[in-house]
């Protein structure tokens, strides 16, 4: 089950606005909005990946 503290999240690359992931975070530990760098397949490189509402 699902907690509250840890809701899923969707990452979209910063080039090509493509959300190509779909992770959790810990709402109560990290405030703000995260940015990782992952790879893009559209893109076919590492992007930054910024988190979407």
């Amino acid at each position: 089950m699902a907690s509250d503290k840890r809701p899923p999240i969707t990452l979209a690359c910063d080039s090509c606005k493509r959300r190509n992931y779909v992770t959790t975070k810990n709402k109560t530990n990290t405030r703000e909005r995260i940015e990782l760098k992952k790879y893009c397949r559209w893109c076919r490189q590492h992007q930054p990946h910024k988190e979407t509402r």
